[in-house]
């Protein structure tokens, strides 16, 4: 593969990790990981942010001190008061660039300050893309379920309009969001007595179809995709369609080691076969695919080499 010039973002973390282990995996990704963008900030449930706010301010500046660009990352689903008090102080503030998951937050953009918007929003077509860049959008990342024909096209229309587009590249892939917490129903609690039983499972909980396939992980009240988004085998085609970043979501295992895979694909140093390799040795719990992007099944395994 040729050098193709992508950016790397982190996303936010998804999961319900401790306070000590998500100060620690941010600053190993400030002072070792490869990519430019972090987004961070609570994502899933409003109720995980205290264990970690005043860790947010040390995490932001090591990251910053390591050459990251920070960005503000907001709720995929804003439905309670305080969460809205939260989300307009989050755009309020001056420091750092918001990325919106809920369109909530559009009811705070201001002309003068241009924000990025995440896979949560629904940009399914060169309209919807017309529509945020013209209220600032500078940057957006594609919902993981498109296929490649349509971020071919989203993404020929953002070069004319001055937008970076993303695709997700590695993780697990967001599905639904929901005011329920299926994780608190499945250890017998209820969503506002969960005893937040989510941080038992570090990349959410594997679910089963009734013929016992794995098929979906459950993560307090987002819907993930059992199986990894891995995209490493399409960078050539991505990059041709006019693709500018990719996007890695944060799991537990050697995340440093993915990353560098990645970058190492990106810059040409290594092979997209050894990236896939490095891959599957970062993290062995993975299954990985890529079919949401090219397959008729979102759950097509990548083949072995």
């Amino acid at each position: 593969m040729a050098e193709s010039n992508f950016d790397l973002t982190l996303g936010p973390l998804q999961f319900n990790w401790p306070a000590q282990k998500f100060v620690d995996f941010y600053a190993a990704v400030a002072d070792e990981a490869p990519v430019d963008r972090v987004v961070i900030g609570e994502l899933v449930c409003s109720k995980r942010a205290p264990f970690y706010a005043d860790r947010l301010p040390e995490a932001i500046e090591r990251l910053e001190r390591g050459g990251k660009q920070v960005l503000l990352g907001s709720l995929a689903l804003v439905t309670l008061e305080r969460e809205r008090r939260a989300a307009r102080e989050t755009f309020d503030q001056t420091a750092h660039e918001v990325e919106i998951n809920d369109l909530t937050l559009m009811n705070w953009v201001r002309g003068d300050k241009p924000f990025s918007v995440g896979p949560l929003v629904n940009v399914y077509n060169e309209a919807t893309l017309a529509f945020l860049a013209g209220r600032g959008a500078r940057r957006v990342c594609l919902p993981p379920e498109l296929p490649f024909a349509s971020v071919e096209t989203i993404a020929k229309a953002s070069r004319d309009i001055g937008v970076g587009i993303e695709v997700w590249a590695y993780g697990r892939m967001p599905l639904a969001i929901s005011g329920r917490c299926y994780h608190a129903r499945a250890r017998g609690l209820s969503k506002d007595s969960c005893q937040f039983v989510c941080d038992k499972d570090p990349d959410g909980l594997p679910t089963k179809t009734l013929d016992g396939v794995e098929f979906l992980a459950i993560n307090g009240v987002q819907t993930l995709s059992f199986k990894y988004a891995n995209l490493i085998l399409d960078l050539d085609r991505l990059a041709d369609a006019g693709v500018a970043g990719l996007r890695l979501s944060p799991h537990s295992g050697d995340f440093i080691a993915v990353a560098k895979a990645f970058a190492g694909v990106c810059e040409g140093r290594i092979s997209p076969q050894e990236g896939l390799f490095r891959l599957r040795r970062a993290a062995p719990q993975a299954e990985f695919t890529d079919g949401f992007l090219f397959g008729d099944c979102g759950a097509a395994p990548l083949p072995a080499f």
